[in-house]
């Protein structure tokens, strides 16, 4: 599977195009400067490289598991042999979802 953005090389002559601006804590900022004079990167290398790392693994989260041969039993037998329907499951259905809220 690929994902947009992941390659870990910039392409010669790629452009960078886009500006994020950020205001946070003077304190956050010294710890983002101090882990990145770490690292021998400067401010944007390391936020773009963390911020980077941590979109990948998200979007990864969300697509990708992983399962052991009995997890995947309870998992394949749970997807083709739903709960007939009942009140609880009724109710649950009737309500709307937290991102819709």
């Amino acid at each position: 599977m690929k994902i947009a953005g992941t390659d870990d090389a910039r392409p010669a002559g790629a452009r960078r195009d886009a500006t994020i601006n950020l205001r946070l804590p003077e304190k956050v900022k010294n710890l983002i400067d101090s882990a990145a004079a770490a690292t021998g990167k400067t401010r944007t290398e390391f936020m773009v490289e963390s911020a980077r790392r941590q979109a990948i693994d998200v979007l990864l989260d969300q697509r990708l598991f992983v399962l052991e041969a009995a997890q995947w039993e309870r998992f394949d037998k749970a997807l083709n042999e739903p709960p007939l329907p009942n009140e609880a499951l009724s109710e649950l259905m009737a309500r709307t979802p937290p991102w819709e809220a």
